[in-house]
């Protein structure tokens, strides 16, 4: 067994495009897959959070969404306007998407086909969590366990972002490089909720590292208008026989509390582990915890399917 084993990342042709994924772990250790948030390329799975996932015995695989990161770049849709949105909340006019969540959660079961996975682990983060809460909706035989974190259902009731949060999501993009760098500070600063010293000092090095991948605003915005356009799963929830764990913040200003609780209540026997003081970010200080919940629920789903 090798759990610090690590690949470095390469491509995949799935659903007709190509995703950027890389490996942390044994490659006969428990597959475990991490999906990403809205305009948030896989690195934002921390190295060193993924290689102690890892030292759990999993496999775990981390990739850029479609439209960020290495990731194939789509076409289409303008950025969103604040009159569509107003029109999404008020009059329910639905909001015109080049592709939905749906056609993400095909993405991810495609890269699983061709690394040749029956079934996975999936944790999610934010838009990431509806993508894999869509994957055990539709294809509740290749999850073996399901984590959804600082998500949501898609229910309109669950109170918007925090005025704050939603001005970091609709600023228009940095015109210069050190504008970016600017810009991804504040951004954390206010997506952390609080003082995380520790990954205030990352900042700066996790910026570089995002912008020398590339950015691509206009794929942010797709995926933005992919999750408007898809609509509320929380019906849909009710028939999820996976074993759920949600963990959400206590603080979040983007995915309110109550998004994640509303998770909760969807899924038949989820479990709930609201996290003091967490906001819309994974903190360092915080790894611990989460990591934990993580490895003993995806163990004890393997348990029970063993037996």
């Amino acid at each position: 067994m090798n759990p610090s084993a690590h690949q470095p990342p390469q491509m995949a042709r799935t659903n007709g495009i190509e995703l950027c994924y890389e490996i942390f772990g044994d490659a006969a250790a428990e597959p475990l897959l991490l999906i990403m948030g809205l305009g948030a390329q896989m690195i934002h799975w921390d190295d060193e959070f993924c290689r102690q996932l890892a030292a759990r015995g999993f496999r775990v695989i981390r990739f850029d969404n479609r439209d960020i990161g290495k990731s194939t770049r789509l076409t289409g849709g303008k950025r969103l306007s604040p009159v569509e949105l107003l029109k999404l909340r008020f009059l329910k006019i639905p909001v015109d998407a080049p592709y939905r969540l749906s056609d993400m959660a095909l993405d991810v079961t495609g890269l699983m086909d061709t690394l040749g996975i029956k079934s996975a682990h999936l944790v999610g983060a934010s838009m990431g969590g509806m993508i894999a809460q869509e994957i055990a909706i539709s294809f509740p035989q290749r999850v073996r366990s399901l984590t959804s974190i600082m998500s949501t259902t898609g229910n309109p009731k669950v109170p918007p972002p925090t005025r704050e949060a939603t001005a970091v999501l609709m600023a228009p993009p940095p015109a210069t490089k050190e504008e970016y760098f600017d810009r991804f500070a504040h951004t954390w600063k206010v997506l952390r909720a609080g003082s995380f010293p520790e990954d205030e000092a990352l900042d700066r090095a996790r910026a570089e590292r995002t912008y020398a991948r590339g950015l691509n605003p206009a794929g942010v915005g797709r995926q933005l208008r992919a999750i408007l356009a898809s609509g509320s799963r929380k019906e849909r929830l009710a028939s999820v026989k996976t074993p759920t764990l949600v963990i959400h913040g206590t603080v979040d200003p983007l995915v309110r509390p109550e998004g994640g609780k509303d998770t909760a209540a969807s899924i038949p026997g989820a479990k709930l582990l609201m996290i003091e003081g967490m906001g819309h970010a994974l903190p360092i200080p915080m790894w611990p915890q989460i990591i934990d919940a993580i490895d003993k629920h995806a163990h004890a789903a393997s348990d029970k399917t063993m037996h």
